[in-house]
């Protein structure tokens, strides 16, 4: 597989098997990427198979859940560990950039004029 072929599939395998919003598993793989995790998967294309991306996508998830550090991992009814949230980092609130008064419409099309009865 092409090197954005084996991207995508890590990032569809760690949205399907450890159950995150598909956004934040394209977060950690971007993060991964930034930080030339996948150099080797792009020189060599042994490293480009089904079964290495498996590996990688727990490797970059486990990674991820350990940076969070916001809640502990939940427990389940069979008391293992619930699949840990990914790590996405809190960004602040920005305003929403503001925009002019509307101001009302002029010139295009008049108005036709309303006839009033003698």
């Amino acid at each position: 597989m092409t090197y954005e072929e084996y991207l995508d599939e890590v990032t569809t395998l760690i949205f399907e098997k450890y159950d995150i919003p598909e956004n934040d598993a394209v977060k950690i793989v971007m993060a991964a990427q930034d930080k030339e995790f996948f150099v080797p998967h792009d020189k060599s294309a042994k490293l480009r198979n089904i079964d290495q991306a498996h590996k990688d996508a727990k490797t970059l998830f486990e990674a991820a859940a350990v940076k969070s550090t916001a809640k502990p991992a939940a427990r389940t009814v069979a008391g293992t560990a619930a699949k840990p949230a990914a790590n996405v980092a809190a960004k602040p609130a920005s305003k929403p950039a503001s925009r002019p008064a509307a101001r009302p419409a002029t010139g295009g099309t008049p108005k036709p004029a309303v006839k009033t009865p003698k």
